[in-house]
């Protein structure tokens, strides 16, 4: 089991029971570690699979832990507790819905279900939704979900935020009368369950003898507390991470949680994985060297005994147009060399970037694929099937009524349903149960959808799942409406698709055996079966993940809304892969192109002037150069288009961060001069295949180099304080050309960096 480890890893594997922190670099095996000792406690007799619990934060990441447990150890490993944060949290609740406050059948919102709700409770509220956005609404809300906070615990410091503490109290109250969660609630209800609850924080506490923790580097404050609630009877806590790959503070991510494991728990019993068996040398020291630059790191020195391998290949184009073509001509020539196009991979800072790269691509009929698009679960037609299919299961789901009560179109206009809004707050109901008060033909059109929604439950009660999904789709009037549209073909065989992923839920439930002790219904037939006890304490144990003790239909909905809810893609087919960075953490591919490395745009120009939000950009721009195996190209232009509007940029500083030996660049260095900014880079040596590079013949837009420009009586300076009536304050950071064609890059407070003509805008110079 571990004579392939490195001495790290089986350090790290044959740990005593006891609290530790893995600091795993990118590519030094970090799974394997983490597969490796679940399998060895249980091999040496120190837990039974029983006493283990898992946790990681994708469900493709949760199914590799369990098959590559499974492949190791040659016992039935199916009663561990693997899987995402937040299917352990639906898990438990299911089985404590009645400890937890939650009806049995609960339905679980996922994002857009969520917005939709948000938005239907503004309305019917009267909230001036340009005021209070609906979306900064949902983050207000999820944010102090994700902190823990329930509507009286948000400090209320101003009549703005006030408001929206009101709000999410309206809001709660709306779920909790719908019998719904969204996904931050998920986990803070099962937070609540376990701190307020002692039977079941002691149930789980003597059951739970080692917690082993997945990308520890991206957990909230309030994960961190669930842990430290299930590891509080003394079991052991083994968290793997690295702090050099934090990336989703936008997402509530705290990096310091790792800091604060290592003072709390592991007590100096640091171990670190730092042989790399991924990348080669000039890729891992320029990662190491531009990671240097953040503080407060826990620290670590990527290695490999691979060699050197090939130098940073960095371009620089005029043009965003040019930097595109320059791609498509390297990525064909990538191709003919025999590269597989599904080992490509180009990477960007913004979604905004990928619309001139795919033109080119397209243009040059190379296959293209973005990585990380609408996910399965996440299609319209496929929510508007999974809404019907809840109201079969709850008619009291009014997020799901209001999303298929007019759809298809039958008649039911906006006015009818602000009428059904209105009594069914009047009488306190959900709206299916308040149609009967509405009068007239909008009444009797709502009373005709409701009675389909009964008739499909009638019809459907006996129906295997599949059969049921196949009934709704053809009867609800979805296959119909798709099938008379003249672009509806995708749509219809993803709704034929919906049908196969119910029998395959089947079939994987089926195969997910279940523990002693636990009465559940057969999926097809529904007959009852008692699995015999084996003497384990199941008293307080929810059910294997299978259909959790429900319907086969409320476990598929579970299962669609979890899945809707996971953010990791799947890599498809041979195609040139185009993703943002933040897409590609945890891939890894033969050849990648980091785009964009330009200031204001990596690092993200609302970042620059935040030290915390810089060192994120670090870590991201980390990210992206540690995918890469064999070849890696850095690409920047002089200017290009971003919302409507031309912008010249200056270099990253993170060129300035990545020694010169790293890299070769294959573009020649024009305009350049002895002011340069500090992130000046190096030489000029030949392009791919060894050939010699021409000048280029395009015009070159101007550098920010200059210290001062004078535009008609005004002076302007870099550092200058300067006020502008629409961005507010900011200081010039550079200046480029003379006279009415000067142009100034300001750095301002509220908006980020901005490139302006100085002939044209209107700024006031600040006196210091």
């Amino acid at each position: 089991m571990i004579d392939k480890l490195n001495s790290p890893q089986r350090e790290a594997v044959t740990l005593p029971p006891q609290h530790a922190l893995v600091l795993a670099g990118a590519g030094s095996g970090k799974t394997r570690v983490l597969t490796t000792r679940m399998a060895w406690l249980i091999q040496t007799g120190q837990v039974s699979p029983l006493g283990i619990l898992a946790v990681t934060f994708t469900n493709k990441a949760a199914r590799e832990m369990t098959a590559r447990v499974s492949s190791i150890l040659p016992i039935d490993i199916r009663g561990m507790w693997i899987g995402t944060f937040h299917g352990l949290c639906n898990r438990m609740l299911r089985a404590h819905h009645r400890d937890a406050g939650l009806p049995q059948a609960f339905q679980i919102l996922d994002t857009a279900d969520q917005l939709a709700a948000i938005k239907r409770l503004l309305k019917a509220n009267g909230v001036d939704d340009d005021k209070y956005p609906p979306r900064e609404v949902q983050r207000f809300i999820n944010g102090a979900k994700e902190e823990g906070q329930r509507p009286g615990d948000v400090e209320a410091y101003d009549n703005f935020r006030r408001r929206m503490i009101e709000i999410y109290a309206l809001y709660e109250a709306q779920c909790q009368r719908e019998g719904v969660v969204d996904f931050p609630e998920l986990l803070l209800r099962a937070y609540e369950l376990l701190s307020r609850n002692e039977p079941v924080r002691a149930h789980y506490q003597r059951r739970f003898k080692h917690v082993l923790v997945d990308e520890f580097q991206d957990t909230n404050t309030l994960q961190y507390k669930w842990l430290r609630l299930l590891a509080g009877g003394g079991a052991s806590m083994f968290a793997v991470g690295d702090d050099d790959q934090s990336i989703y503070a936008f997402r509530g991510a705290n990096v310091g949680n790792m800091s604060d494991f290592e003072r709390d728990y592991a007590h100096g019993t640091v171990i670190r994985l730092e042989q790399n068996y991924r990348s080669y040398g000039h890729i891992l020291d320029a990662a190491n060297a531009l990671i240097s630059h953040n503080n407060g790191r826990l620290g670590k020195n990527l290695w490999t005994e691979q060699g050197e391998g090939e130098q940073i290949r960095v371009v620089e184009q005029p043009t965003d147009l040019s930097e595109a073509q320059w791609l498509v001509d390297e990525v064909r020539g990538l191709i003919s060399d025999g590269r597989e196009r599904s080992q490509i991979a180009v990477l960007y800072r913004s979604n905004a970037q990928s619309r001139v790269i795919e033109h080119a691509l397209f243009s040059a009929g190379v296959a293209y694929k973005v990585y990380g698009g609408l996910r399965f679960f996440e299609r319209q037609e496929i929510k508007h099937a999974l809404a019907y299919l809840r109201l079969m299961a709850n008619p009291d789901d009014d997020t799901s009524w209001m999303r298929v009560v007019n759809f298809p179109p039958r008649g039911i206009g906006a006015r009818t349903l602000e009428l059904l809004g209105d009594q069914a707050r009047a009488f306190d109901t959900s709206l299916s149960s308040a149609v009967a008060r509405v009068p007239g033909k909008g009444g009797s059109n709502l009373a005709q959808f409701a009675m389909m929604i009964n008739k499909l439950s009638f019809e459907t009660r006996l129906l295997p799942l599949p059969e049921l999904v196949e009934h709704v789709i053809a009867h609800s009037g979805l296959m119909a409406h798709y099938e008379q549209d003249r672009e509806g073909a995708d749509r219809i065989e993803n709704l034929n698709e919906l049908v196969n992923a119910a029998a395959a839920f089947v079939i994987e439930a089926d195969m997910a055996g279940l523990p002693a002790g636990v009465v559940v219904q057969a999926p097809m037939t529904g007959a009852t079966t008692v699995i015999a006890d084996a003497g384990q304490d199941v008293v307080l144990d929810p059910m294997q993940e299978g259909f959790n003790g429900l319907s086969p239909l409320m476990a598929f909905l579970s299962h669609a809304a979890l899945e809707a809810g996971d953010n990791q893609a799947q890599a498809g087919q041979d195609a040139v892969q185009l993703m943002t960075v933040h897409a590609a953490k945890g891939l890894e591919f033969d050849a990648v192109f980091i785009t964009g490395i330009e200031e204001g745009l990596f690092p993200h120009e609302n970042s620059v002037s935040d030290p915390s939000g810089l060192e994120e950009e670090r870590r991201l721009m980390y990210v992206a150069i540690t995918r890469a195996r064999e070849r890696l190209y850095f690409s920047l232009a002089q200017s290009r288009m971003l919302h409507g509007q031309t912008r010249y940029a200056m270099r990253s500083r993170f060129l300035s961060e990545v020694p010169d030996v790293h890299m070769k660049w294959l573009t020649p260095k024009q305009g350049l001069s002895d002011s340069e900014p500090r992130w000046k880079t190096s030489h000029y040596a030949g392009d791919t295949y060894g050939r010699q590079v021409a000048p280029r013949a395009a015009p070159v837009p101007p550098k920010m180099l200059a210290s001062g420009v004078t535009v008609g009586a005004q002076q302007f300076r870099v550092g200058q304080g300067v006020r502008h009536a629409r961005f507010g304050e900011g200081t010039i950071i550079g200046l480029a050309g003379t006279g009415l064609d000067a142009q100034a890059q300001i750095q301002f407070r509220d908006v980020g960096a901005k490139t302006l003509a100085l002939g044209v805008a209107k700024l006031d110079i600040v006196q210091s």
